[in-house]
């Protein structure tokens, strides 16, 4: 399978950040992949963004399936920036959201978007793919 088709496909990234003492703080998240980079809907409260607040670097894996032959994955690193403009943040996090839901005009997406306040955008650097 295609690396990208894969990551446009898929539902849930993990996402690590590094807190204040040093340690990774792992996180599933829900995301868009487009034009090799990911972003994903979040507010300004949570750990992930305060950790990236201090610290840009990120690590991410996406995968799937549990028996061979398809078990494949993908995971990298890279670098990530806070997106804070109302009107970009709103825009992405429609596009984000509407990966998960048929529609916004339900009582979750639109709790979802109303406290959605910041973008992460990751920038990979590296990455590896495997496949069994």
């Amino acid at each position: 399978m295609n690396k990208d088709k894969f990551l446009k496909e898929q539902k849930i990234l993990r996402l690590a950040t590094i807190d204040q003492n040093g340690f990774p703080h792992i996180v599933p998240v829900w995301y868009k992949y487009t034009s090799g980079k990911f972003y994903i809907g979040t507010n300004t409260r949570t750990k992930k963004v305060k950790n990236l607040k201090k610290k840009k670097k990120v690590s991410f894996c996406v995968d799937s399936g549990i028996r061979s032959p398809n078990i494949f994955g993908v995971m990298g690193n890279g670098s990530a920036r806070l997106i804070l403009d109302k009107t970009k943040v709103l825009t992405i996090a429609k596009k984000i959201l509407l990966g998960y839901f048929k529609t916004l005009e339900n009582k979750s997406a639109e709790e979802l978007l109303n406290d959605t306040d910041c973008i992460i955008e990751i920038i990979p650097k590296a990455y590896t793919v495997w496949k069994y």
